[in-house]
């Protein structure tokens, strides 16, 4: 359905819809359905194939039921690691996060510590057992360090828990009420792809700094902020053919919608190729994108990643800033490394892409260029984007940072780009 054939926001759809892109394969341009601002209160008529505008187009329509809610955003992300001292001490001091709460010996925990830090509206979490015994040991031996737990912000825990879990999710963690002179936090939780744990949290009963348990952590280090705001989206890696499944379970199971889709032929370079859904909830504040690998005549990043995690996971997270120079500059001088610049050729395209929308980019390139900073852009604006190398020795994690300046999409015109240096990494690695 083309933007200018329907005015967004005039057509009331069922829960039932799934929103997908569409291709005009004459011109390689993608367009997309805008999801709703809140897809709970929708009903009335279906949108039907016929109201397409091209024979190329498509309009696929599921059947997802929401969870009654709405996800209110990311409440954190948790980190499985080797050293959560010392990998504080690294996203503290790298990345400009901030000490926020702690659990560990000293407040009662036998098994594990945690140091939870925060910037801005994104808290991560890093735990590490405190003896061989724990399963967190088994989870690290086979993966490395990586991401575990994707909480989820919601109005009411139980409830997330019964709906998901009667539609077929497995259960991680059946409702608990954890208590401290605080307040009462409810917590549940469920497996999505391999490993990884979707945890369903109520805190709104709750007036402590974390959880139950946390104690507030004041460190006499403290780096500054490097201007990350807010989780945009977090991309997970599953194994050959099974994206497909994985979509229909967010449909089905987290009443998701599917809004953006790339196959093979937009996704790919000469040597490899991968393929990717974009996932959301009603309210677009969670948004998942889906990647399998695809046929190609070497091995693909996502291949790469699946070998050295062991399995699917989450392959990056891409974390918003307002000031994407400002940003990635800090990140540089404490030592991040990134994915290598584009060719000059790249940069001297970039004025004619954003013509095509009618936008005029605000930035200096040269300065964008000289950072290898990413542009895009799309009906609605454009993005800046970068992404640093692997955060650890195995080649699986990384982040992205991004910078929306309207634009809802996730750089598909920088995929080539994008790729070509990944597999510049890969090949010094031996692992293309």
């Amino acid at each position: 359905l083309l933007a200018k054939q329907f005015k967004y926001n005039t057509y009331k759809l069922p829960n039932s819809v799934k929103y997908s892109t569409i291709s005009n394969e004459t011109t390689d341009k993608w367009q997309r359905i805008k999801p709703p601002k809140n897809i709970y209160d929708l009903q009335s008529p279906l949108v039907s194939p016929k109201h397409v505008a091209s024979p190329k187009a498509c309009c696929i329509i599921g059947a997802p039921m929401t969870l009654g809610q709405p996800l209110l955003g990311t409440d954190y992300i948790e980190f499985y690691v080797g050293n959560a001292k010392q990998a504080a001490y690294y996203y503290k001091s790298a990345f400009g996060f901030q000490s926020y709460a702690y659990k560990g010996l000293e407040t009662g925990s036998k098994e594990l510590t945690s140091y939870v830090l925060k910037q801005d509206k994104i808290r991560i979490v890093l735990t590490t057992p405190l003896n061989s015994k724990s399963k967190i040991n088994d989870h690290i031996v086979k993966h490395g360090d990586g991401v575990k737990i994707i909480a989820l912000w919601v109005e009411d825990a139980k409830k997330s828990w019964e709906e998901t879990t009667s539609r077929g999710a497995k259960s991680f963690m059946k409702p608990t009420v954890e208590k401290d002179k605080y307040g009462e936090v409810v917590r549940s939780g469920i497996y999505t792809y391999g490993e990884t744990v979707h945890i369903f949290v109520e805190r709104k009963n709750y007036k402590g700094a974390f959880l139950p348990g946390f104690q507030k952590w004041e460190s006499p280090y403290e780096s500054d902020p490097v201007g990350l705001k807010y989780i945009d989206h977090m991309v997970g890696n599953v194994g050959w053919n099974e994206m497909n499944t994985w979509v229909k379970f967010y449909e089905d199971v987290m009443g998701f919608v599917n809004f953006l889709s790339f196959d093979d032929k937009q996704i790919n370079t000469e040597y490899s190729a991968l393929m990717s859904k974009v996932m959301s909830n009603g309210n677009g504040r969670i948004k998942f994108p889906i990647n399998e690998p695809a046929e190609g005549k070497k091995k693909s990043q996502i291949e790469e990643y699946l070998d050295f995690y062991e399995g699917p996971g989450v392959q990056h997270i891409a974390v918003a800033t307002d000031d994407i120079i400002t940003t990635v500059s800090k990140l540089r001088s404490r030592g991040i490394e990134f994915l290598s610049t584009p060719p000059d050729e790249y940069y001297k395209a970039v004025p004619f892409r954003l013509e095509e929308h009618n936008h005029q980019l605000k930035e200096d390139i040269e300065i964008l260029k000289g950072l290898g900073i990413l542009i895009d852009a799309d009906e609605e604006g454009y993005l800046l984007q970068i992404f640093t190398k692997p955060l650890q020795d195995r080649p699986t994690l990384f982040f992205e940072i991004i910078q929306r300046v309207g634009a809802r999409g996730f750089g598909a015109g920088n995929f080539k780009a994008l790729f070509e240096s990944i597999e510049r990494e890969q090949a010094k690695r031996g692992t293309l």
